[in-house]
């Protein structure tokens, strides 16, 4: 007996011609694919997209706080070379309002359900 009708489950290449027996069609298999795969969608996906959105809103609240220590920075910065006074409250007024944009983020995405 050749080695291709002994051996069945030999993958394609290491004969050249033989197929690959174990994969095979079964209808059983294919009329509970979608359901399983709308079931899979209503469980994972809203799951998956509760993270995005809490990973976003803690995200902007970091990138807000980084704003806002920029901001004291160069109020602090201003104020030990040359006060001008305008300029120092309009940076502690930005770094004041990034402050907030920040709590603000981490609380909303801490309230995401």
């Amino acid at each position: 007996m050749s080695r291709i009708t002994e051996n069945r489950h030999t993958p394609v290449g290491r004969t050249g011609t033989h197929p690959k027996r174990w994969l095979y069609y079964n209808s059983i298999m294919a009329s509970g694919l979608l359901p399983a795969l709308r079931k899979f969608a209503r469980v994972t996906l809203p799951v998956l997209w509760r993270a995005a959105r809490q990973l976003f809103h803690e995200m902007a609240g970091a990138l807000f706080a980084l704003f806002a220590v920029f901001g004291a920075m160069s109020a602090w910065r201003q104020w030990k070379n040359h006060p001008v006074p305008w300029v120092i409250a309009f940076a502690l007024i930005y770094a004041l309002m990034m402050a907030a944009f920040s709590f603000l983020a981490f609380r909303s995405a801490r309230r995401i359900r």
